[in-house]
C-alpha cells in the first residue's frame, strides 16, 4: 500500500510539472524548449506508469503472502478446536459410562440392602430364641446376666488395676527411693555431726550440806535475794550436797546456775554480794551467746545477719527440745538443706539460711504467744531477711510448700530430728504414739494383730488369709500408709510391712 501511495504522488507530480511547463511553454516564445517539454513530461509519465504496475504486483504478491499465513493460522486453530470438540466428546462418552456404572452398582446396593435387612430379622429372630434358651437354662434374665458379667468383670479389672499398680509402684518407688537414699545418705555422711544427748541443767552441786544454810541466809534473805535477782526459784530439800533451780526460761536458769557457782566458789554470800554477781554473769552470758550465735553461722556458712539474729540464735544454745539443743540442731538442719539443695540445684544460700533459722521461734517462745514457727517468720521478717527465706520458716512444719527450698528444709529438720538419738521423749508421750499408731492398723478389715515396732518406726500387721489375698496386701499396706498420714504426727517416716501367711496344721495319731 506505502508504494502504490509513493506511484500516485510521483503521477501527480508529473501532472503538475507537465502543465507547469506547458504554462511555461504557452507563455515562451521559444517553441524548442515547449517541445522538449512535452517530451521530458511524457517520459516522466511512462516511468509513473511503470513505476505503478510494479507496485502494484509487488502489493498483490505482499497480499497473497499474507493470506497464505492467515489461512496457515486458521487451518491450526481449526485443527486445535477439533482436538479439543474430540477431548470433550471423549469425557462426556467417560462421565456417561460412569453414571450408568454407578446406576448399576446403586441397584445392587440397594438389592444387598434389601437382603441383609432380611438377613438382619432373621439374626434377630434367632437371637430372641437363643436369648430365651439360655434364660431357660441358666435361670437367669437377660438384664440378671448382665449385672453378674458386669459385676465379674469389675473384679476381674480391680484385680489387674491393683496388680498394675503394685508392681508401678515398686517401681517408682525402687527409682524414688534410690535417688533420695543417695542424695540424703550423701547429704548425711558429709555431715557427721556428734549425737546430742544433753539436758537442760536444773542442779547446782554443794560442796557440802552445811553450804545449804549459807545460801538461805539468816531468815532467809540470801535465797531471796538470789530468786529476786535471777528471777528463778531455788528448791533446797533434803537431796544430798544439791540444789534445784527452778525456771521456765533457760537464760534466766543459765544466769542463776554460773551465779550460784560463783557465790559458792567465791564463799562470800549476802544480797549485795548476789547482786554484783548476778550482774556480772548477766553481762558475760550475753557476749557467751552473741559468740555462739557468730560461731553458728560460720558453722552453716551463712553471712549477713545482723545483730539481733545472731543473739537470737545465741540463745538457743540454752533452749532444749525432747532433749536435743535446739542451736545444735538449727547448725544440723542448715548443713543438711544446703547439702540437699547443692545435690539438686536449689538455691543453696536459701537452703542453709532458712535451715539455720526455722527454730528461731523457739527462742521467744515464752515471751510471745503462737506457734515457733510463725514466731520465726515474723522475727525474721522484721530483721529484714527476705521473703523466700522467711516462707522457708514459716513452711517447715506444714505439709504445703511454695518453694523447693522450704521442702528442703523442712525435710532437713525431720532427718535431724528423726536421727537415732538425737531426741528422748516422755515415757507417757512415747507409748501413746505407739498404741494409736497400732490403733490405726488394727482398725481395716482382715486385720489380726499389729505391732509397733522400732520405737514407732515401723508397724507390722498379720492379716488374715482367708479375708486378704496377696492382692489385696499391697492395697492394705497403702491404705494403712495413708491413714497414718492424715491421721498422726510423727518424726520422720514410717515403714508400714503387712504379712499374710498360711499354715496348715494335722496332728498324727
Amino acid at each position: 500500500m506505502e508504494i502504490l501511495i509513493i506511484a500516485l504522488l510521483a503521477v501527480l507530480i508529473g501532472l503538475g510539472l507537465g502543465t507547469l511547463i506547458g504554462f511555461l511553454g504557452r507563455k515562451s516564445v521559444n517553441r524548442n524548449h515547449l517541445t522538449a517539454a512535452d517530451k521530458q513530461a511524457a517520459s516522466i509519465l511512462e516511468e509513473a506508469k511503470e513505476g505503478q504496475r510494479l507496485l502494484v504486483l509487488e502489493a498483490k504478491e505482499k497480499a497473497l503472502r499474507i493470506q497464505s499465513e492467515r489461512d496457515s493460522e486458521h487451518r491450526e486453530i481449526r485443527s486445535d478446536i477439533n482436538r479439543s470438540e474430540q477431548r470433550l466428546s471423549n469425557r462426556e462418552e467417560n462421565l456417561d459410562n460412569r453414571a450408568n456404572n454407578l446406576e448399576r452398582r446403586e441397584r445392587t446396593l440397594t438389592e444387598k440392602e434389601k437382603a441383609v435387612d432380611g438377613l438382619r430379622g432373621e439374626l434377630e429372630l434367632v437371637n430372641e430364641k437363643e436369648l430365651r434358651r439360655l434364660e431357660e437354662l441358666s435361670n437367669l434374665t437377660l438384664s440378671e446376666a448382665r449385672s453378674e458379667l458386669m459385676e465379674r468383670a469389675t473384679e476381674n479389672i480391680d484385680a489387674d488395676l491393683a496388680i498394675y499398680y503394685r508392681d508401678a509402684e515398686e517401681r517408682a518407688r525402687d527409682q524414688a527411693d534410690e535417688q533420695a537414699r543417695n542424695i540424703v545418705s550423701g547429704a548425711i555422711q558429709r555431715l557427721a555431726s556428734d549425737v546430742v544427748a544433753e539436758v537442760s541443767i536444773t542442779s547446782v552441786p554443794l560442796p557440802s550440806d552445811e553450804m545449804k544454810g549459807r545460801i538461805i541466809g539468816r531468815e532467809g534473805r540470801n535465797i531471796r535475794a538470789i530468786e529476786k535477782a535471777t528471777g528463778v526459784d531455788l528448791v533446797i530439800d533434803d537431796t544430798p550436797e544439791a540444789i534445784t533451780l527452778s525456771c521456765f526460761d533457760p537464760i534466766r536458769r543459765e544466769v542463776a546456775r554460773l551465779s550460784m557457782e560463783k557465790l559458792i566458789a567465791d564463799g562470800r554470800i549476802h544480797p549485795a554480794r548476789i547482786e554484783d554477781i548476778v550482774s556480772k554473769v548477766e553481762e558475760e552470758l550475753k557476749e557467751t551467746i552473741r559468740k555462739a550465735g557468730e560461731g553458728a553461722t560460720i558453722d552453716v556458712g551463712v553471712r549477713g545477719l545482723n545483730s539481733e539474729l545472731v543473739r537470737l540464735l545465741g540463745r538457743l544454745q540454752y533452749r532444749y527440745s525432747y532433749g536435743e539443743n535446739v542451736l545444735q540442731h538449727s547448725v544440723e538442719v542448715g548443713n543438711l538443706a544446703g547439702m540437699i539443695a547443692a545435690e539438686i540445684g536449689a538455691d543453696v544460700r536459701v537452703a542453709k539460711m532458712g535451715g539455720l533459722l526455722h527454730d528461731i521461734g523457739k527462742a521467744l517462745t515464752h515471751e510471745i504467744e503462737g506457734p515457733h514457727a510463725k514466731i520465726g517468720e515474723d522475727v525474721a521478717s522484721r530483721n529484714k531477711v527476705s521473703r523466700h527465706i522467711c516462707a522457708t520458716i514459716g513452711e517447715h512444719h506444714d505439709d504445703e510448700h511454695s518453694s523447693p527450698e522450704s521442702f528442703i528444709v523442712a525435710a532437713a529438720d525431720a532427718i535431724s530430728a528423726a536421727r537415732p538419738g538425737s531426741r528422748r521423749d516422755t515415757a507417757e508421750h512415747y507409748i501413746q504414739r505407739l498404741e494409736a499408731l497400732e490403733e490405726v492398723g488394727r482398725a481395716f478389715d482382715g486385720v489380726e494383730k499389729c505391732f509397733a515396732i522400732q520405737a514407732g518406726r515401723e508397724i507390722r500387721i498379720m492379716v488374715k488369709p482367708q479375708s486378704v489375698d496377696d492382692i489385696g496386701v499391697s492395697t492394705l499396706a497403702r491404705d494403712v500408709s495413708k491413714k497414718i498420714e492424715e491421721t498422726l504426727t510423727y518424726p520422720g517416716q514410717i515403714k508400714v510391712i503387712v504379712i499374710r501367711e498360711s499354715r496348715s496344721v494335722e496332728y498324727a495319731r
